[in-house]
């Protein structure tokens, strides 16, 4: 999670003008830019933006919602509560790996946009350079 909040700091610090990144398509690394992409980085940047407060509100929200009576009906037998347990656990499990790869992914997308920001930079500041005769 760290990587994530630390990737997306960076790309807020880094991105001043959002704007440049209309049209701009994703692209991996070494490839073209994908045409059949609809989503340009200015849309990503967005959405990537809009993705963090919930990032960082997390699991605040979700332990603020009261238990549901489904949850209220518990088994007081000790094999229930130990198979309940171990059913936890593996729930828990699949959605921190879940989790897991959201996150690594986002992280993946805000440094690509990042870096891509810098390279469309670095190409304005080259056009600049060099004399309109």
């Amino acid at each position: 999670m760290e990587q994530y909040f630390s990737a997306t700091q960076k790309m807020e610090q880094e991105v001043m003008f959002p704007s440049l990144l209309r049209g701009v398509f994703p692209q991996q690394e070494g490839a073209a830019p994908d045409a059949e992409s609809h989503t340009d980085l200015y849309e990503r940047y967005q959405l990537l933006k809009a993705i963090k407060p919930m990032v960082e509100k997390g699991l605040a929200s979700v332990s603020d919602q009261s238990p549901t009576g489904a949850d209220t009906d518990v088994d007081t037998s000790l094999d229930s509560n130990e198979a309940g347990d171990a059913q936890l656990e593996e729930r828990l499990s699949h959605h921190l790996s879940g989790l897991q790869q959201v996150l690594t992914h986002l992280t993946r997308d805000t440094n690509a946009l990042t870096r891509r920001y810098s390279q469309i930079l670095e190409q304005i500041s080259l056009s600049e350079g060099q004399p309109s005769w």
